[in-house]
């Protein structure tokens, strides 16, 4: 019998990000995202059909001490699904990738598999959900549960952190309810997510955080890349902007 831990227990029990990662490769919390992210390893795409797919949930990527955290969905069915790292090994991470390169964060331009070679300076990739959904749509139930985890990675980086890039608008909603609960006052009306969008967040009464910045960005999805709604240009002008701010 397959015991079934909830990441609020786990994330909680987890003292430093390599514990994290560790608990949470193991989570199997959401029984349609396990049938599906499993599913998916098991048939494959035609492409890939000689790989073994990773085809668990996807740990962030990136130091314990990050300065500025990125903030996508969740893992992609034939990308980070199957190569066990977020955003390498489809055309998302592509983009992705190469502007990080481009601002100066990243190593080398591309990520395709998770021994690569690739290696990121001050930045952490992360998301409000880790494993691969159907039609890349998390349940707003599946979406609270898995959230245990960025709550506890924002802790553990908290001492750090100085600025939050957000890759399209479901990020930006699950950054901001985590960051309240971490004891940022978030403005009333919630700041309204936009390419370019930020707000700069202090600490709620009593409470004691550092300032921090939340960036909006478009998602580096197909959707906006291949019809120029994101281009590499405007990508690299928020992360740009970001990695400046947060001092890297």
């Amino acid at each position: 019998m397959v015991v079934v831990i909830r990441p609020a227990t786990a994330a909680a029990a987890a003292p430093d990000i390599a514990a994290l990662d560790a608990a949470l490769v193991d989570c199997r919390a959401c029984p349609r995202l396990v049938e599906w992210r499993e599913r998916v390893a098991r048939e494959k795409r035609r492409a890939f059909a000689d790989q073994t797919y990773w085809g668990r949930p996807v740990p962030g990527l990136g130091p314990h001490d990050a300065r500025l955290i990125i903030v996508g969905l969740a893992p992609a069915a034939h990308g980070a699904n199957r190569t066990g790292r977020m955003f390498t090994g489809d055309r998302s991470g592509d983009v992705l990738f190469a502007a990080l390169h481009a601002v100066g964060v990243a190593n080398q331009p591309t990520a395709v598999s998770a021994d690569d070679g690739l290696e990121l300076r001050g930045v952490r990739i992360t998301a409000p959900v880790h494993c691969a959904p159907p039609d890349n749509k998390p349940t707003t139930a599946e979406r609270d549960e898995c959230g245990h985890w960025l709550d506890r990675e924002l802790t553990l980086l908290a001492p750090t952190a100085r600025a939050v890039v957000t890759l399209g608008g479901f990020g930006w909603q699950a950054a901001l309810t985590a960051l309240r609960g971490h004891g940022y006052a978030i403005p009333v009306p919630r700041p309204k997510f936009g390419h370019g969008a930020f707000v700069d967040l202090q600490a709620a009464p009593g409470h004691d955080v550092p300032d921090l910045r939340v960036f909006g960005c478009y998602h580096v999805s197909q959707q906006n890349t291949f019809t120029g709604r994101l281009t590499p240009a405007m990508l690299e002008d928020v992360l740009s902007t970001a990695v400046e701010f947060a001092g890297l």
